[in-house]
C-alpha cells in the first residue's frame, strides 16, 4: 500500500465525513468527492471512495431500515441505471474541469427550480413531484454524476425534498438509494480498474473510521430541528455546486 502520508491522512478525514454524510447530512458528500479528487487522480478517487460509501450505506440502511419510502426509489432507479451506463462509457473521455462546471451549474439550476417550484408549477400547470419527466431527468443526472465522480448527493437531495419528506425518511430513503446505486457501480469500476487490491487494502483500514463518522451522524441528526433541515440541505447543496464551478 504505497500511498503517501498526506493521502492516508486525507482519506481518514474523508472516511469520517463519509460516515457522517450517510447518517447525518447527505449533501456533504459532494465535498468528500471533491477533496478525494484533489489529493488523488480523479478516476482513482472514484474507485477509492466507492467501497467507503458502501460501508457507510450499510450502517445507514441497518439503522434507518424502517424509514424508507420505496415508491420514490422504484420510480427513480431505472433512470439512474441509464445514467450509470452513460457515465461508464464516457468516463475515459471526460475533461474533469469542464464536467465539474457542468455538474455544479446543474445543481444550482435544480436548487432554483426547487425554490421556485410553486411558481413554475402554476405557470406550467404541472406538479413536479408527480412529473415523470422531472423524475427521469433527475434519475439520469444522479446516475451519470455518481458514476463519473460520486457527486450525485445534491441532485438526489433535490429529488427527495421535492417529495416533502421529513428528515428521518429523507436520510433513510437516501441511504437505501445510494446503497443500491453504489453496489450497481462496483462491476463497472472493477472493469475499469478503479477498484483493485491496492485500493481495497486502504479501504479495509478505513472501515472503523467510517463507522465512527456514522456514529457522530446518528447523534447529530436528532438535534437538527425539522424546520431547519431543508434549509441546511439546500445551503450545503448550493455550496457544493459553487465549489464545483470555482475549483
Amino acid at each position: 500500500m504505497d500511498y503517501s502520508y498526506l493521502q492516508v491522512i486525507v482519506t481518514i478525514l474523508c472516511a469520517v465525513l463519509v460516515g457522517f454524510t450517510k447518517t447525518g447530512l447527505p449533501t456533504l458528500g459532494i465535498f468528500v468527492a471533491a477533496i478525494m479528487a484533489t489529493i488523488f487522480p480523479a478516476r482513482e478517487s472514484v474507485g477509492l471512495l466507492t467501497p467507503m460509501l458502501i460501508a457507510g450505506d450499510i450502517v445507514a440502511i441497518l439503522y434507518y431500515r424502517k424509514a424508507v419510502v420505496w415508491k420514490h426509489l422504484f420510480s427513480l432507479l431505472p433512470w439512474v441505471l441509464a445514467g450509470i451506463v452513460a457515465g461508464f462509457f464516457v468516463l475515459d473521455y471526460i475533461n474533469n474541469g469542464a464536467l465539474s462546471v457542468l455538474i455544479g451549474s446543474l445543481v444550482l439550476v435544480l436548487i432554483a427550480v426547487h425554490l421556485f417550484k410553486g411558481k413554475l408549477e402554476s405557470a406550467l400547470h404541472i406538479s413536479l413531484a408527480k412529473s415523470r419527466t422531472f423524475t427521469g431527468v433527475l434519475g439520469v443526472l444522479a446516475g451519470f454524476t455518481t458514476m463519473i465522480g460520486n457527486a450525485a448527493g445534491s441532485i438526489m437531495s433535490i429529488y427527495l425534498l421535492s417529495k416533502g419528506m421529513n428528515k428521518t425518511t429523507f436520510v433513510g430513503t437516501n441511504a437505501f438509494f445510494f446503497f443500491i446505486v453504489n453496489v450497481i457501480k462496483v462491476p463497472f469500476t472493477v472493469y475499469l480498474g478503479l477498484i483493485n487490491a491496492r485500493s481495497l487494502t486502504l479501504n479495509a483500514w478505513m472501515i472503523p473510521v467510517v463507522l465512527a463518522g456514522a456514529a457522530i451522524g446518528f447523534k447529530v441528526l436528532p438535534l437538527i430541528p425539522q424546520m431547519y433541515f431543508q434549509a441546511i440541505i439546500l445551503a450545503l447543496a448550493a455550496f457544493g455546486g459553487v465549489y464545483l464551478i470555482l475549483f
